[in-house]
């Protein structure tokens, strides 16, 4: 196999290989242009997501800067995600994000991962795995993803997180790593509808 074919099949490759760096760069051009666009230029904004990432559904935003090892080209969006300034997507591996989810800023999306034997660490070795994150969720400032996590659909990552392994649908999750410490209530509603203008 090659590197490229032991990349895509999640096995340990080496991501120096020359056919894998020249395909890479040619997606970090498009993000290049993408954080150097004036604020009120929206509409080649949405022109260059739909074009730079593997998918990118109705009504999404990203804030530049947007950080992204393959420019976005594996990462695919449902509709209506919003993105604070700094997402970092290590999209080695495939991200599959689902409708309304919501990123604070500086949030980590990290699909590579590095052995743990000293020896294959010293050759520059990698492995990547998918992230999953379902309907609705929300991620807080500064959290961090790690690779092969899924999320469940209305949770919400707190501020300054990393999630280490899977977290549940309906939950709040906060630390490190990151726990499901409650479910979300009738109480939350409650408490928030009392905000509601």
């Amino acid at each position: 196999m090659t590197q490229y074919e032991l990349m895509k099949a999640g096995r340990i490759y080496d991501p120096g290989d020359e056919e894998i760096l020249k395909e890479q760069g040619s997606y970090q051009e498009l993000l290049y242009e993408y954080n150097h666009l004036k604020p009120e230029e929206s509409e080649r904004k949405q022109a260059l997501l739909k074009k730079m990432l593997g998918a990118c559904g109705q009504g999404c935003a990203i804030e530049a800067p947007f950080y992204a090892n393959w420019g976005g080209a594996h990462l695919f969006l449902g509709d209506y995600v919003y993105a604070n300034f700094g997402l970092t997507v290590v999209d080695d591996a495939n991200i599959y994000v689902g409708s309304r989810v919501k990123f604070g800023p500086h949030v980590t999306l990290a699909t590579a991962g590095h052995p743990i034997t000293p020896a294959l660490r010293e050759k520059g070795l990698q492995f990547n795995r998918d992230i999953h994150i379902g309907d609705n969720v929300w991620i807080g400032a500064g959290a961090i993803i790690l690779p092969g996590i899924s999320i469940g659909k209305n949770s919400v990552i707190g501020a300054g997180s990393i999630v280490t392994h899977d977290i549940p649908e309906n939950v709040v999750a906060v630390g490190n790593p990151a726990r499901a410490m409650r479910a979300i209530s009738d109480e939350d509603r409650k408490r928030e509808e009392k905000l509601i203008g």
